[in-house]
């Protein structure tokens, strides 16, 4: 019984944590479009301005994580295609590299 209680207290401890990560996260959101709703009903808006707003939105990060995984995957099937001689994993490898490189 005792070691069920302790299960649930880290469980509690694991959810606590999980909805106050995700909470940080939701207000650095609203946080991000109050700067960005901000400088556009004051007519400040310019590159220098929206940049560093871009570059916290969801959509860059995901693209990140997409650029890192993409690497990750090219980085693999070169080192299977250098085990397996395969033309068909080298041709994969390339598409993707210049996909990364936006070079399509």
């Amino acid at each position: 019984m005792e070691d069920q209680s302790k299960q649930m207290k880290l469980n509690k401890n694991d959810i606590a944590n999980a909805i106050s990560t995700s909470v940080r996260e939701l207000q650095q959101g609203i946080d991000t479009h109050c700067c960005l709703v901000a400088a556009i009903l004051g007519e400040n808006v310019g590159e220098n301005n929206l940049l560093p707003l871009l570059d916290l939105c969801p959509k860059r990060s995901r693209e990140r994580s997409l650029e890192k995984a993409i690497k990750e995957a090219i980085d693999v099937i070169e080192e299977s295609r250098k085990a397996f001689k395969s033309k068909t994993l080298e041709a994969l490898r390339k598409k993707l590299t210049s996909v990364l490189v936006g070079t399509d």
